[in-house]
Formats: C-alpha cells, sequence, structure tokens
C-alpha cells in the first residue's frame, strides 16, 4: 500500500472577479491567510502562487490563465511543490470542474489541500468526492441566485423608479448628476446617480429625423441629409466609445436605430438585450460557455411606469413610425439560422480606398471578403468609391501562402533576418505619431467648424426648412463655441518611437517560426487562420487594379499567447513578436 507523506512546499492557487464586486488585494489576502492557516500545523509554505483575477468561476480552468498555468507545472517534474492548496473551493471549482480537474492532480502525484476537509482530498474517498461535489454545485447556485437578485432588482428600479442603470446614453442626450446613490455604502464611496438630459446640438436631429421619417422620406434621403446640415452621426459625436465604427457620416442604420428607440418617448427602457451563455463547443462540453449579448423580444422589455426624462418624441409619434416601419416591411425581423463559416483571412483584409477592414461573406459556396461602403458616407466624405468591393479567397490563398513558405524558407533565413531589420530601421526614421498641434490651433479649427455649421444652418433657413428646428440648431451650436472658447488649453502631444528590434531577437523569433512552412502547407484551415493572425498578417486590395498587398506588421510591443497547431504527432508553435516585413503583391480577381 503507497504511503502518502506530508508534503512542504505548496503552491497556493485563488481567484476573485468582477461579479464578487471585492477588492482583488483583500480577496487574495483573506484566501491566501484561509490556506496558510491549514498548513502551518504541518510545517508547509507557500512556495508558488497562482491567483486569478477578474475570471468568472464558471470558466474552466483550462480558460483561466493562471489555473491554466497551474496545471501546465504539474507535468513539470522541477515544479518546486508537491501540494496545491486552495483558501475556499466555491472560489476554485464550479458545478463538475472538481471532477474534471483532479484526476490530472492525482496522475502527477500532487496532492490538494482544502480547509474544508482539514487536509489533503483522498481521491479514493467517496466522502470527498461527495464533499467538493456539494461545493461546485453550491458555487453554482450561489452565482445564480446573484444573477436573479441583481435582475429582479434592476427590473424594479427601472419600472418603479425610472433610474438610469447606466450604460451610454443614447443620441441626442447626455448625462448630468442626479444625486448621491440611495445606498448609503455606495454614496460613502462617491458613487452618485445620473440621468438623461438633450443634447443642446444632437437632440435637435433626432426630432428632426422623425419629422422627415413621418413626412414620407426614407431613411436614405434622412441620413443625405443630415449630412448635408453637418450633423455629427452617433459615431462622430462620441468617438470614445465607437472606436469599431467608421465614423464617416451618417447612415440608414444609424437613424433606423434612433427610429426604433423607445427611450426618446422620455421612458427609462430596460432588458432590451440580455447576456447568455452559449457552450464554446458543443462537442466538448467541458470547455464551458461563452457569455454573448442577445436581443429580447419587446414584449419582455421592462418600461418605466412614469416619465423618466425630457421626451424628445411623442409616443404617438413612436408609435406611428413603428407602424409605418412595420406596414412596408423594414421592420420585420426574421429568425436566422446561424452557419458556422470558416475565413482563413478573417480581419486581415483591407480596402485600399477607404482603408475599412473587409468583411467575410459566402457567395456561391465561396469564402469572399466585401468592403460594402454605403453611398450616404460617399456623398458626405466626398469620396469615390464602389457601392460593394469584392475579392475571393481561394484567389488569393496560394500565391499567399506561396510567398510565406518562400520566406520562410531555411536557405533564406539570413536574407529574411536582414529585410525585417532593415526595413524596421527604415520606419524609425519617422516616429510613429507627430505632434498633435498646440491649444490655438485647435481651439481656431474648432472654432471655424463651429462658424461653417452656423453659416450652412443661415442657408437652411433661408431655403425654407422650419425656423424653429433651425433655431434649436443655431442655439446648440452657439452654446457649443462658447464652450470651446471658455475651455481652450494648449495642448502638445509627443510622439513616442516604438520600440525596435536588434537582428538577434529578430533570428531568436524566426527560430521559434521553424515549423510555419509546414503548418501553412498542411494545417486546417482553422488551425491556418490563427496562424495568419499570430503572425500579423495585413492584406490591402486595390479594387481598381485587382491586386493584393500582402504585410506582416507585428507590433514588437505587444505580446500575443502562442498559437499551437497540431498536425500528425508534430507541432508548431508560432512566436508572437515580429516586425513589420517587406511585402508581396498577389494579383487576383475581384468585383465591384
Amino acid at each position: 500500500m503507497a504511503v502518502r507523506t506530508t508534503p512542504t512546499c505548496f503552491a497556493f492557487y485563488g481567484r476573485v472577479s468582477t461579479e464578487d464586486q471585492q477588492d482583488p488585494e483583500a480577496s487574495r489576502n483573506w484566501q491566501r491567510a484561509r490556506a496558510t492557516g491549514l498548513i502551518e500545523p504541518v510545517g508547509g509554505t507557500i512556495v508558488a502562487e497562482y491567483f486569478d483575477i477578474g475570471m468568472s468561476r464558471s470558466i474552466p480552468w483550462k480558460r483561466r490563465s493562471h489555473a491554466n498555468a497551474l496545471l501546465d507545472a504539474l507535468a513539470d517534474p522541477d515544479r518546486g511543490f508537491d501540494a496545491v492548496v486552495i483558501g475556499e473551493p466555491q472560489r476554485a471549482f464550479y458545478d463538475n470542474q472538481y471532477g474534471l480537474t483532479m484526476p490530472l492532480f492525482s496522475h502527477f502525484g500532487v496532492q490538494l489541500w482544502v480547509p474544508e476537509v482539514g487536509g489533503a482530498i483522498d481521491p479514493s474517498s467517496e466522502a470527498h468526492d461527495l464533499i467538493m461535489g456539494v461545493f461546485g454545485g453550491m458555487s453554482k447556485g450561489e452565482r445564480n441566485r446573484i444573477k436573479i437578485r441583481v435582475r429582479a432588482a434592476m427590473a424594479a428600479q427601472a419600472k418603479i423608479e425610472g433610474r438610469f442603470l447606466g450604460g451610454r446614453p443614447p443620441y441626442g442626450y447626455m448625462l448630468v448628476d442626479a444625486g448621491p446613490h440611495p445606498n448609503p455604502g455606495k454614496a460613502a464611496d462617491g458613487k452618485r446617480l445620473h440621468k438623461l438630459v438633450p443634447h443642446p446640438e444632437y437632440a435637435a436631429a433626432v426630432k428632426w429625423i422623425y419629422q422627415m421619417y413621418l413626412a414620407g422620406r426614407g431613411l436614405y434621403a434622412i441620413a443625405e441629409a443630415l449630412n448635408a446640415a453637418g450633423f455629427l452621426s452617433p459615431s462622430q459625436a462620441d468617438p470614445a466609445r465607437n472606436a469599431h465604427r467608421t465614423g464617416e457620416g451618417w447612415s440608414k442604420s444609424a437613424v433606423r436605430v434612433i427610429l426604433m428607440n423607445p427611450r426618446y418617448t422620455g421612458r427609462q427602457v430596460w432588458n432590451k438585450q440580455r447576456k447568455q451563455e452559449v457552450l464554446l463547443d458543443l462537442e466538448n462540453v467541458a470547455a464551458g460557455y461563452e457569455t454573448k449579448l442577445k436581443w429580447n423580444e419587446p414584449g419582455s422589455w421592462v418600461w418605466s411606469d412614469e416619465i423618466a426624462h425630457e421626451a424628445l418624441v411623442s409616443v404617438e409619434d413612436f408609435e406611428r413610425a413603428h407602424v409605418v416601419r412595420t406596414s412596408s416591411g423594414r421592420g420585420a425581423t426574421k429568425e436566422r439560422s446561424k452557419v458556422k463559416r470558416v475565413y482563413q483571412l478573417r480581419g486581415l483584409f483591407s480596402c485600399s480606398i477607404c482603408g475599412r477592414k473587409m468583411q467575410g461573406q459566402y457567395n456561391h459556396d465561396k469564402a469572399h471578403y466585401r468592403c460594402h461602403y454605403p453611398r450616404e458616407y460617399a456623398l458626405a466624405n466626398h469620396v469615390s468609391h464602389p457601392l460593394n468591393v469584392y475579392v475571393r479567397e481561394c484567389d488569393v490563398l496560394p500565391a499567399l501562402d506561396d510567398w510565406l513558405v518562400k520566406l520562410f524558407a531555411p536557405h533564406r533565413i539570413h536574407e529574411t533576418i536582414e529585410q525585417l531589420s532593415a526595413h524596421q530601421e527604415s520606419s524609425a526614421t519617422t516616429p510613429a505619431a507627430v505632434t498633435a498641434g498646440g491649444g490655438e490651433q485647435d481651439t481656431s479649427a474648432l472654432l471655424a467648424e463651429c462658424d461653417a455649421k452656423l453659416e450652412k444652418y443661415r442657408a437652411a433657413l433661408e431655403a425654407g426648412v422650419d425656423a424653429e428646428t433651425v433655431g434649436e440648431w443655431i442655439r446648440g451650436v452657439k452654446a457649443q463655441r462658447a464652450t470651446i472658447v471658455a475651455r481652450a488649453r494648449p495642448t502638445r502631444a509627443a510622439a513616442q518611437p516604438d520600440r525596435k528590434l536588434s537582428q538577434e531577437e529578430i533570428r531568436s523569433l524566426i527560430k521559434a517560426l521553424a515549423d510555419i512552412r509546414t503548418v501553412i502547407q498542411y494545417a486546417d484551415p482553422a488551425d491556418k487562420a490563427r496562424v495568419y493572425k499570430e503572425l500579423g498578417l495585413a492584406l490591402t486590395y486595390d479594387p481598381g487594379k485587382h491586386v493584393v498587398r500582402a504585410e506582416i506588421k507585428l507590433d514588437p510591443n505587444i505580446h500575443r499567447g502562442d498559437a499551437r497547431v497540431q498536425k500528425s504527432s508534430q507541432e508548431a508553435t508560432m512566436s508572437n513578436q515580429m516586425p513589420r516585413s517587406g511585402g508581396a503583391m498577389v494579383r487576383v480577381r475581384g468585383g465591384t
């Protein structure tokens, strides 16, 4: 019979997430204190620590960064510890995670110590299995109870109090202070309530949208009119929170969203969307879930009983706009069955005309990449751009892979290193950013923009646009102009050059890419897609010349996780840091 010895060197594991509403340092301290109190009587000391911050308990160990590092360390005979101690099982294990993790501890002969069993877990003990299973169930139940309580409280606050519950304000509104938080603890921490009030400039745009729509104008015509009048679109008005948007002007979709938002009636509306946990891999349930936002049916939206903020649109006009949308078929939504497509070059293609990312789309069962540039964008930015630009993936991949294979061929390693280094040095002569300009220049540009708007609005007034509406526009711009003058402060932005890699660093990185040629030639399409992304591949399509330019543009200051691709019994490991390399030109068939 095997004799279990008492270990003296332990690794500590703990976890805290945003759901716990705890200070990470305080949480770590009490968990470690419990763990230390368990092992000190037997002479144990903690020699390694693995602590996950911001990781939900529902995430499996393999997908938690520090927990996964701990599992990797178990296989290392020189790991430096003989046992792992945790401060609280509910923090470490959720649902069936203990049953999926403990076999690894047993296999590598590493004990797991838990305060609730008074020491090491005995893998052969049914009682210990039962206890840990109960704690996993309690952890899951605790998380579910918290979710139910929070959702019930938020629904009551929205319906009865009409409270603003966070998030970005709708276009046309801005947030103002509404007094101290009613919770004494949160009020003591300085938290305050907020409410929506009409924006001095953008509220007029919302009103005008409804007026034009109810007068019979279409979405495109409305977007065109807003661009011509100089109104900033939602993404232009708040670029910091709309970094994923183009910021190129009004589009039909932006107008449609405003026409569908019931909060313009003055009511607070909550639960339009929900977070839903979806299985990450249907064939591997142990991989856990990922959280996705889903739209709820309008019948499940929570409306405030009373008016919560100043309305920009009457309930009657909102309902009339809804009737117009649905009667024309434009407001009907259809359930679509999602088909998972593999795009090997997803997120890597850009359009040379507008510089935007091209989106993946399947046509005739073949992967394409499309740049859709609405006509209202082209008019607003004076850009000559086809409505749609297409390029086929199968026309690009053969030449692209051939270029990459040659680039990393053994006999070209020295030449590749020199090219990478030379390009990096030539790029170093030009800073990554230039001086942004002083306060007087910035203020002058902003004031000139306001003056241009005022001229447009006066022209609109002379053209017969409603005087009351134009008056609101003019008042809003004048208020904006006064704010610019009052807040003008000289600023200066200094450029910071990017870090440079030496030839020796580049050489070590390329050595880590030794198997990349095999990966590119034989790997599964989904694996190749990860490889292209790790390489920092950038593709630019010129629809006029039907040419794709391929470049490697990895930022050496950004560290990415290793991409491992399995081919038969071989494993190819991708390095993550690489400077920009020279490019290759690929002539393809494209369409507009």
